[in-house]
């Protein structure tokens, strides 16, 4: 089984856990080890299953006793695994949730007014959510707690529930495997968004699991970007192609799915300019890469990802606008969410935007990328660890 073509397990409505895929009929524990629980950051990028063959006997009850351990294994592995990414996610985003918590402490064990309402509401403004989300947040955080005392944890918690709520909607895990192949995956956004450090993270990921990918250096207009993207190609392993510089980007990418469709590769990954200063240019060369691709796969792209820096705060709004519409933007990638105390703009564009949020970034290496989850986002933007 290879994990990055796995499709996501919803957790159960009611304990909130991930199930365990159970025994089939006339399956024994040996063979279950090759199935391995996915979990929150394996729903991508995956991690060996456990090695380890129980000693069965004879006993049919003993194999099913052994079947029940081996599904305990797999849970609290998958359980580990989750509290390591919301402890990544929590160290990322510590500058947003500082911000968030110094405000907070101030609404500490005294009722909750009108006055702490509104302090409440300019607190989610400052911290990158927006006017109508903040009104939207307060609103349903008053409910029940209006004119009681509230401590600081219920605060965290009432708000990450509420923040979760506008998130969840937008959480969706890309199955890379899912449509025709090779699957086709265009990136865009702005230059300095991250768009090509995210290309080579997820294709490092990809590649580490068994996928065959292309990487082609659409933006022939930065030789920096091309061999950055060439660096990247390098350490996953993957297919390169570029053209000299100036060279026509929607040229390349007729040549990169021609040369994936020829030698039988899994994705092509194409990485485009992102000069949103000249808007109309811009779109008309997104537009006329999009033709080029469409002459041999008139089902391509099948993914256009939008990648998004978090650093520039609200200005983030603008870009969904700009290419949502004009370059038929799938889903969406937030970056450098470490490195600023804006990480709440993500919320702000749930709330506004329904397109899918794929991946969040909070560092530069491979493995700070990761799959968005709403949950774990939210608790870590309020500064919650557990």
């Amino acid at each position: 089984m290879i994990l990055w073509w796995g499709k996501k397990k919803q957790p159960d409505p009611k304990t909130g856990e991930t199930p365990v895929e159970p025994l089939k009929p006339g399956e024994t524990p040996a063979s279950a080890l090759d199935k391995p629980v996915v979990s929150l950051d394996q729903q991508l990028f995956g991690n060996a299953p456990i090695a380890a063959e129980p000693d069965l006997g004879d006993d049919p009850l003993g194999i099913r006793k052994a079947a029940e351990r081996i599904a305990a294994e797999r849970a609290a592995e998958a359980a580990a695994r989750d509290a390591s990414v919301l402890r990544q996610l929590s160290e990322g985003l510590k500058r947003s949730s500082s911000r968030l918590a110094e405000g907070l402490a101030g609404l500490s064990k005294r009722k909750i007014d009108r006055e702490a309402l509104e302090e409440l509401e300019e607190l989610l403004i400052t911290s990158d959510m927006g006017a109508k989300v903040a009104a939207r947040i307060a609103r349903a955080f008053s409910k029940d707690r209006f004119d009681r005392e509230v401590s600081g944890e219920e605060i965290k918690a009432a708000l990450a529930t509420e923040i979760a709520a506008i998130l969840k909607p937008r959480e969706k895990v890309v199955d890379f495997s899912d449509g025709p192949r090779p699957r086709i995956v265009l990136f865009v956004g702005v230059n300095g968004s991250g768009k090509t450090t995210t290309i080579g993270k997820v294709a490092a990921k990809l590649s580490a699991q068994g996928a065959t990918v292309l990487l082609a250096a659409g933006d022939t207009f930065r030789a920096a970007a091309v061999e950055q993207l060439r660096v990247w190609a390098d350490r996953a392993g993957a297919r390169f192609l570029s053209k000299p510089q100036n060279a026509d980007a929607a040229g390349l990418a007729y040549e990169a799915v021609e040369m994936a469709q020829k030698e039988n590769l899994d994705l092509v990954f194409i990485d485009t300019a992102g000069r949103l200063q000249n808007k109309t240019q811009l779109m008309d060369e997104l537009a006329k890469v999009v033709r080029a691709i469409r002459k041999i796969d008139p089902t391509a792209p099948h993914d256009v990802l939008l990648v998004l820096d978090a650093t520039v705060g609200q200005n983030a709004l603008g870009q969904v606008e700009a290419f949502r519409n004009t370059a038929g933007v799938t889903g969406l990638v937030m970056t450098k969410l470490d490195g600023t105390a804006k990480g709440g703009v993500l919320v702000a564009i749930a709330e506004q935007h329904a397109i899918p949020i794929h991946f969040v970034g909070v560092g530069e290496k491979a493995e700070d990328l990761h799959p968005f989850s709403a949950d774990a986002f939210a608790r870590a933007l309020v500064g919650l660890d557990g």
